[in-house]
């Protein structure tokens, strides 16, 4: 199975494919501001509902923008971590068809390493005040 996730935006969004390219399942709820609260428990949740465990998982996928800049960072950040801990692949997309770029990448045998968001615009960084 790969497992991917989309944090840009209030929706946030998981997927599971399988090993040939066909979506399994997908979920999406309401996140807002809990997202850094809810997001592993709802991973977890979404995991056990379509009966699959953490070692079933070969390849991870995200959405790496443009969108929310604390959206992108939390969601990028559990799938870099994901990938770390158990040795798994990663890969991105963006614009409307980011699941399928990705889900290809990662079952032609690409390997990103490392996500990073793309937030669509510089960052607006303001002076510090006294």
């Amino acid at each position: 199975m790969l497992f991917g996730l989309k944090t840009d935006s209030s929706i946030a969004e998981l997927y599971l494919y399988d090993l040939v390219g066909n979506l399994v399942a997908e979920y999406s709820w309401e996140a807002n501001r809990s997202l850094a609260r809810e997001l592993l428990s709802k991973i977890d949740e979404f995991l056990a509902q379509n009966n699959v465990a953490i070692e079933q998982i070969k390849g991870l996928f995200a959405y790496k923008g443009p969108g929310s800049f604390t959206g992108l960072r939390i969601g990028l950040t559990v799938i870099n971590t994901l990938s770390y801990a158990h040795s798994l692949p990663v890969a991105s997309g963006e614009d409307e068809d980011w699941c399928k770029e990705a889900v290809e990448s990662l079952l032609s045998g690409v390997n990103q390493q490392i996500l990073l968001p793309e937030y669509g615009a510089p960052p607006r960084i303001t002076q510090a005040k006294k």
